[in-house]
This record gives C-alpha cells, structure tokens and sequence, in this order.
C-alpha cells in the first residue's frame, strides 16, 4: 500500500526569487485543485510540494506583497519537477498585510516593514507603524509609546528574536525617550495582536508585538541621514555560507524639532546605539544566533523661557516664565541574548534561548522659574487687544531631584513545536528569570507666590512632593505555557480552527501562582463571498513589575498581586474587490474585564502607580479597518474606534465641604466660611486612557507617468483624554483634554530608477535606490497638548496651562540601498 500511494504522487521543488534578485521567503505556494496540499518558501526561497499525479494540476504561487504566479503541470507517478519561478513586487510601495490563511486565523496583524520607509517619522522608531493599527492610540508624536485598547504603555509586550525588550523606567517625557530598541533597517516580521493573543506570549494586559530581524543571503546594507540624524545598517554572509552576520548603527537628535516648543532655550538631546544580530548555521538542524545592543541615549535641556496663552477669547491668560538651572535626563541600556535552534527531525523544532539586560538611568535636575501670570486685553475694538492688560500673580518655583536606577535581568528559556501533522501541532515553553533592581529616589519642589511661600507657614519651610527612598529588590519569576493548534476542513469546504492553550506564572516577591487559558476559535464558511470569523477569550495576568509596585511616595508594595484583565474579542474580516483591486474590511469588538487593576495617574509619559489593588473595572470597544488598493499598486489603509475605559476604587469616596450657598469650597476662609459636608461615591469614573473616538489614516499615491514620485499622508485623529489637578486624588482628574490632531505628509522621489540602463562604470551601478524625502511634520500647524502645568497663586487658585508639543517642520532626508 506505501508504494502505491507513493505512486499516486509526484514532486515540485526549487528556488524562489524576486525580481530584485533576493531569495523570496514566506511565499505560499498551494494546489489550486486541492487546497490540502500546501507548503511555504524557507529562508533560502527553496520550497517543496508534493502533488496528485496523472492529471493536469495548477500551483499558484502567492504573496500579497507579489503578483500571483500559476504554474501548470501534469506529472507522471514518483516524478520529480524542478521549477524556480522569479516573482514581481506589485509596486515599490508594498502592502502592509499578508493576508495568508495562518494570519486570518488568529489575532494577529502581519505587517510589511518596508511600510515604515514611507511613514514620516518624528522618532524614527518602527513603533510609529504600530500607531496607525487598529485599537492602537497615541497622542504624543515624540514618544514610541502607545495605548491599545484602553492600556497604557506598561500593558504591552515587545519581543525581538523571542527576547523581551522593555521602555525606560525613569522618562518623564517623549522628548527625552531617544530610541526605542528594535533598528527598522534589520527587521524582517512584524506581528502584531491587539488583544485574545496566544497563550506562547507572554503576561502583559493589552498587547503584543512580536519582530523578527532579517538572516542576510548576500551583502548589502543601507543608510540614511536627515535633520534628525541618520542610520547605517551592513549586512552579509561568509564565503562558505555558514555564517551571517548585520550590524546596523543609529543617531538620532530632535534639538531640530524642540526648536519649535514654548519653552526656549538650549537642548542637547542625543540618542546613539549599535547593534549586531549573527547567525551561524552549524548544520542542516542546529542553528545559533546572537543579538547584540548598545544604547546611550542623553537629553540635557538649559530652559532660559517660556511664554504660553492659555484661556478662552474672553478670559485670555498669558504664563510667562524665566528659568535657571538644568535638567539632565540619560540612560545607558546594555542587551545580548544567545539562542540555538534543534530541528532533531522534520517535526520537531527545540529553540534554547538565554538574554541579560542591564540599564542605568540617571535623572539629575535643578530648574528655577520666576512666573508671571497675565490678563490679556479681550476687546476687539482696543489697539492693545492681545496684549496684557494686567497682572494677576507672580511666583517662583523651584524643581529638585536626583534620582539613580539600576535594573538588571537574567534569564533562561526553552520554547518547542511538534508538528502533529498537516492540522495540528502542539507548543511548550518554560523560562525562569532574575530581576535585580536597585533605585535611589530623591526629589521635592516648592512654591513661592508673591513672596509667601505655598503652603504658607510662618515658622517653616514646607517642601511639597517631598520624596527620599533607597531600595534593592531581587526577585525570580517562572514561566510556562503549553498551547495546541487545530485546522481542519470540513465536508461542505468551509473551515474551522482552534487554538487552545495555558500559561502560569510565579514571582517570588508577592508568592502569587497565575494559571492563565487562552482560546482562540475561527470559522471560515462556504460562502461566494470570502468572510472569516473569529471569537477569542482568554484571562490575561499582568504580574506588577518594579514601576507598579512603588507608589507615588516612591515606597514599595511588596503585598501588590498582578491585575487581571478577561478578554471577549469577537472579530470578522471580509476580503472582497473593488475597482478591480483588492481589498480588506475587518470589523472587532471587545470587552476586558478588569480586576485587582492599580490605579495610576499619567503626566506626558510618566506613569505613576498608587500601588494597591483597590480598583475594579472595564474596557468596551469597537474597531474597523480597511485597507487596500485606493490607488492602484500601493496600499493604504483608515481605521475608526470607539472605547470606553472605567474604573471603581473606594479610593474615590472623599468629602465635599459646602458654603451656606451649597457651592464646594476647597478652603475654610473667614469670608467664605464652610458650613456644611457630604460623603461622595463617584462611582465608575474614567481611567486615563478613557478615549472615545480614534481615527488614522495612511494614504499613499504617486504620479502614473512618473512612478518614481511618491506620495503619503498619515492622519491621527483621538478625543480628548482625562487630566485632573496635580493633588494624587483620582476622582479629580475627569477633565478633559482638547483633542489629539495631526497630519504629517511625505513627499519621495528615486533619484535612480529601477531599470536602469548602466552604461559606464560609478559609484551608483552599485546601489539598489536612492530616495530623496520632503517631510512635513504637523501639516495643519495644530498645537496639540500633552500635558498641564499647573501654576498656584497665594490665594489657592490654579490655573492649568496647557504644555504643547511640536510645531509645524520641515525635514529632508535622504536614503539609500546596497
């Protein structure tokens, strides 16, 4: 019976290329006749089907990023074909979503890195395609920080290699924050799930993102430079072919951009790291890889002024402040991870990994300001209408700290796959890490107004936000998970998938044991039109790590156990044409469940933790996305969401102290004496993240006779956020923010064209593309506002002023490949 059934088949294998030359990897070549019989190219474009023989077979080789390729043969029993197709890319600009039938079903968006090339990019970091993505927000142009599902920048996993990487502890704001980890020059993959993610991931609420670097198959490289720094990436393989290596070097400076803040005066940022990523094949099933990085990022800011308007047309303010002193904010990040990879046989893959991390981070300030808070003339018919009518405060205030961590983590992991068989494989994994966590915190302010200092004693000096702490803290976790995978076509052709798995988790600080079951059930019906479904649920821990467990005070919490967060995600994704191109609808709506959350309050980037599982809560929310060819050959793509995000806390409850009017008075004062006091329960209010309506936009387009000119708009558009005054009471901040709007636009141009004729020898016959960009940040010249500072006067009253981010740019930059 083996020979007979062998008889029954024949063979297709060879290399696949596209028409650049490069080995085409994570191509889907399948039967047309029988959609069982499918295989993917490897890293070296090589691929290998086996086919029904004796009879006329079409094999259709697919990618989203290529055009469709169809081979048709009619093999004789036991015959094996060669056949190396070379694939053409759709257009320069290629799409962003591989629409294969793996990524349908789950939760996971796959996205082209080439896309980030095209996105005018402030940061210059690759999380700036994440921020266009569906349940994806971000009101800061000059963090890599972003809000998924109503999650804050802690709730979101980031893996390079199968590496945890993780932000810095002690940022305050985005303009401090340099570069984020992962070089966009050496990436390859980028998968990213909003939320339902599989068990194989790690313990975070919200998200994860998940990059691969890319293994060279010849030499290459490229490299940049602009207003904003540059970037240069190698890449190449030894003469036997065993060994490949890329090493890429970044520099970023934004002194450009802080140009164009209110506060004037001297910034140095600068943002400086190198990498390495080696592969070495020992042979055809044993694998090494290293990743190597080095990263040295300084914000040093000489503040001389700043002057603000603030205020509405008829009550118009103006805060004008003069400064002394510095703020030196820098961090030193040191990472190299080690992993092999075993394939004892066709089934099964063993993938051994072991990773240290280190950084230091220095937060060292003395600032001085002398302020002066205006009235401006709101009379139209007044020559002096703008100008300041009188004053209505002075003051100084003065910021001190100097604060030192030093975290450091170690750790081992093992991670495996077995392939059942065609519809089914099973993945485990289990990692034990060490954490060593070492912070020296000391910082205060004060408050002079008018001479008197706030609050006002007449034997003392009262410092405000007085905070003095050293700790070291040690700590182990463990961590496995185990996960099964199931596909199966039924009778009638539809199909129908399920991904099943758990996870657990122990830290040795708070002795909390997490068992965590994640589910995720696909089915794709029958149907003349191409729509899948997809229900995912889950219960997501997210064991506190050193930020959440020190509290506003700077004191630890060691008694603090993990929030909880219970997925409902319920998806569906139509692919369908219009105007004879494809397209690509998907419509999700979510509800988390949130338990034993830690409250925190958010400044610019910096999250400050409360530190107790007081509160309750719940995210409700809905996504739609589409994406596809508006213009003919390159991909653009809108998504809209609508969210809500609240929270409980008995935290909230406080009282209201009421005048003889019933007015809410802050202040017992002989002329305004309190008379009368309520107990309040606000009950549910509106955690920080709470943001009703998000919209992005990517947009690209060229000139059809004159391809090499490029065109891309990106559109983020999200209401506005909750702030409060800065008095640490949650049930205070529920005001709101004016709404986040910003349009960037990127004009691009090859100055070399892709067909071209070389007809003499020169530097240039050896470059792929060069592209010159004209980037133009903040289009619209909206000022957007980040966050408050809050200015007291010697009667109490505050006045919350608005502290804007960038201003309209220009930037040019230019690119080249090798």
């Amino acid at each position: 019976m083996a020979v007979f059934a062998v008889s029954q088949t024949a063979t297709v294998t060879g290399f696949i290329k596209a028409n650049d030359d490069e080995n085409a990897e994570g191509i889907t070549i399948g039967v047309k006749e029988n959609s069982s019989q499918i295989t993917t190219s490897g890293e070296n474009g090589f691929y290998k089907l086996t086919i029904d023989a004796g009879k006329p077979i079409t094999i259709v080789f697919f990618s989203i990023n290529f055009s469709t390729l169809t081979y048709t043969v009619n093999a004789k029993p036991g015959e094996t074909i060669k056949y190396s197709p070379i694939l053409k890319f759709k257009g320069t600009l290629t799409a962003v979503e591989v629409t294969d039938k793996q990524g349908r079903r789950e939760e996971v968006v796959r996205l082209d890195p080439m896309v980030f090339n095209q996105i005018p990019s402030v940061t210059g970091n690759i999380e700036d395609i994440i921020k266009t993505q569906m349940g994806v927000s971000s009101n800061n142009e000059l963090s890599s920080g972003y809000s998924v599902r109503g999650g804050n920048f802690d709730e979101n996993l980031v893996y390079v290699n199968d590496i945890e990487v993780y932000r810095p502890f002690l940022v305050r704001s985005g303009q401090q924050e340099g570069l984020s980890f992962a070089n966009p020059s050496m990436v390859q993959n980028i998968n990213f799930s909003a939320g339902g993610f599989e068990a194989r991931y790690g313990d975070k609420l919200s998200s994860v993102l998940d990059i691969t670097y890319r293994k060279p198959l010849k030499f290459g490289g490229s490299a940049s430079g602009s207003f904003l720094g540059g970037n240069m990436q190698l890449e190449g393989v030894s003469n036997n072919r065993l060994l490949a290596w890329s090493i890429g070097a970044r520099y970023r400076t934004n002194s450009y951009l802080l140009k164009s803040l209110d506060t004037r005066g001297e910034y140095r940022p600068s943002a400086l790291d190198v990498q390495t990523f080696l592969t070495f094949d020992v042979n055809p099933k044993l694998k090494i890889e290293f990743l190597g990085n080095i990263a040295n990022n300084r914000y040093l800011v000489i503040p001389a002024s700043r002057q603000t308007n603030f205020g509405t047309v008829n009550n118009a303010l103006r805060l004008t402040i003069y400064f002394d002193g510095q703020e030196l904010m820098q961090y030193n990040t040191y990472m190299g991870g080690l992993s092999g990879t075993y394939r004892p046989n066709g089934k099964t893959k063993l993938k051994f990994i072991t990773s240290a991390y280190h950084a230091k981070e220095e937060e060292i300030y003395t600032v001085q300001g002398q302020y002066y808070i205006d009235q401006l003339e709101a009379d139209f018919g007044k020559e002096t209408f703008g100008q300041v009518a009188y004053n209505r405060g002075i003051g100084t205030f003065l910021n001190n700290g100097r604060n030192y961590l030093d975290a450091t983590v170690f750790n081992v992991e093992h991670k495996g796959t077995r392939y059942i068989n065609n519809n089914s494989d099973f993945l485990w994994g289990a990692r034990q890490q060490m954490e060593q966590i070492n912070d020296k915190l000391s910082e205060w302010r004060t408050v002079d107004s008018s001479g008197f200092i706030i609050p006002y004693s007449a034997t003392e000096i009262n410092l405000l936000d007085v905070y003095k702490t050293k700790i070291s803290l040690p700590s182990y976790r463990s961590q496995a998970y185990m996960q099964y995978n199931f596909n199966k076509m039924l009778a009638d052709t539809s199909n129908f998938s399920v991904t099943a798995g758990i996870r657990a988790n122990y830290w040795t600080v708070n002795q909390q044991l997490l068992i965590s079951p994640r589910l995720t059930v696909s089915y794709k019906p029958n149907w003349k039109r191409d729509w899948l479904f997809k229900f995912s649920s889950g219960v997501y821990y997210q064991p506190p790590f050193y930020r959440e467990l020190r509290g506003i005070d700077g004191s630890l919490n060691k008694d603090l156990k993990a929030q909880q967060s219970i997925h409902f995600v319920l998806t569906a994704d139509y692919i369908f044409k219009m105007w004879e191109r494809p397209f690509k609808l998907i419509l999700s709506s979510y509800y988390k469940q949130l338990n034993n959350i830690i409250p925190y309050e958010i400044d610019n980037v910096r999250l400050r933790y409360f530190a107790n599982n007081n509160a309750k809560g719940y995210v409700v929310g809905t996504d739609v996305r589409i994406n596809g060819e508006f213009v003919k050959g390159v991909e653009s793509w809108a998504t809209i969401g609508f969210l809500r995000t609240y929270e409980k806390s008995p935290d909230n409850i406080h009282w209201d102290y009421l005048n003889k009017e019933g007015e809410v008075v802050f202040k017992n004062t002989a002329f305004d004496p309190v008379v009368d006091s309520v107990l309040v329960d606000p009950g549910f209010i509106p955690r920080p993240t709470d943001q009703l309506v998000t919209f992005g936009l990517f947009f690209q387009d060229y000139l059809p006779k004159f391809p090499s000119f490029k065109f891309n708009l990106n559109l983020q558009f999200g209401s506005g956020l909750p702030f409060g005054p800065p008095t640490h009471l949650r049930y205070q901040q529920v005001l709101r923010m004016p709404p986040y709007r910003r349009v960037d636009a990127g004009f691009a141009y090859n100055l070399l064209k892709a067909n071209r004729e070389i007809k003499r020898k020169n530097v240039f016959n050896n470059l792929k593309d060069m592209w010159i960009f004209l980037e133009i940040f903040n289009l619209l010249q909206v000022q957007n506002t980040v966050s408050f500072t809050w200015i007291q006067d010697v009667t109490g009253n505050r006045y919350a002023v608005p502290n804007y981010l960038t201003n309209r740019q220009v930037n040019v930059k230019l690119q080249i490949r090798f």
